[in-house]
Order: C-alpha cells, then sequence, then structure tokens
C-alpha cells in the first residue's frame, strides 16, 4: 500500500520521476548507498519525529545526525524519534521505507540544509527496496518543505561516531 500511495503521488505531482525498485533490501542508508551505487551521504534519510505534541519529519542526508541543541531551537522542543508501530500508523510507510511522498496523513515537513550539498539524492519511496533520484531543491517544493539547519556537521558526526 505505502509504496501505491507513493506511486500515485508521483503520477500526480511529478509522472517524470521513476520508482526505482531493487531486489535488496535498501531499508538502511548503507543497505541504500550500495544497492543504488551512491555515497551513503547521497541518500536522503526520513526521520520520524514528537516535539511535544507535534509529529513531523526531517529529511537529511544519509551521513547527518540529529543535532539535539538545533533541533530543539528549530522545532520549540527536544524531539523523539518514533517508535516503528506509530511510524507506520502516521507515515502510512514502514520504517526503511519512510519518505515525504504519499502519506497516510499530512504532516510538516523539513529538509536539513544538509541536502543542498548534492544535485541529486535518492530517498526511500515507501518501501523497503524502493527509491528515487530526486534533486533536493525539488523534493522540498513537491512536499512544500520548511529549509532547516538541525544536523551535525559531518565532520563533527564522524568524530561522535
Amino acid at each position: 500500500m505505502s509504496l501505491d500511495s507513493v506511486r500515485t503521488f508521483l503520477a500526480e505531482h511529478a509522472p517524470d520521476l521513476e520508482i526505482l525498485e531493487t531486489e535488496a533490501r535498501t531499508a538502511t542508508v548503507a543497505e541504500a548507498a550500495a544497492a543504488h551505487g551512491v555515497e551513503p551521504a547521497q541518500i536522503a534519510k526520513t526521520l520520524s519525529l514528537r516535539v511535544g505534541e507535534r509529529v513531523l519529519l526531517v529529511v537529511a542526508r544519509g551521513d547527518a545526525r540529529l543535532d539535539n541543541k538545533k533541533a530543539k531551537a528549530a522545532f520549540g522542543g527536544k524531539p523523539r524519534m518514533l517508535g516503528a508501530e506509530e511510524v507506520v500508523a502516521l507515515t502510512g510507510h514502514p520504517v526503511g521505507g519512510v519518505c515525504p511522498f504519499g502519506l497516510g496523513q499530512p504532516l510538516p515537513v523539513y529538509c536539513d540544509v544538509s541536502l543542498r550539498e548534492f544535485d541529486a539524492v535518492w530517498p526511500a519511496a515507501g518501501s523497503v527496496n524502493s527509491a528515487l533520484r530526486i534533486a533536493p531543491e525539488r523534493m522540498a517544493a513537491l512536499v512544500g518543505a520548511e529549509w532547516v539547519d538541525v544536523c551535525q556537521t559531518v565532520a563533527v558526526a564522524a568524530e561522535e561516531a
């Protein structure tokens, strides 16, 4: 169903975009990067967060980590990751296939400025073995996303790993 909702969304809003389905599982950044032959940073991962009573999505580059201080300032409270069941219930997508397209209900979407480094990124497409190639600016425009700076710089994230 989730993959179908993404197909429906794209057919209406961006019929030129092709969903790339693979035999390989692409639920993690590493799996997706290997399956699509790109750097992990080019995978656009979608984080499902709760801030107080609000649920929101943040799309960031694959190797970025959420910066709690920046996120708290941007969203007005401490963000917490949703549990797997809540993710499916609120987005309509399974964990590993969450994307900002074809959501089960309208949710605010934010794109981290870290994505702007790339001409193209690969977000999931509603299942654990699908994605699509898209320019970050176009992705943000398609889903009405707001640009935010809520991730650690890659150098900081690497040092903490």
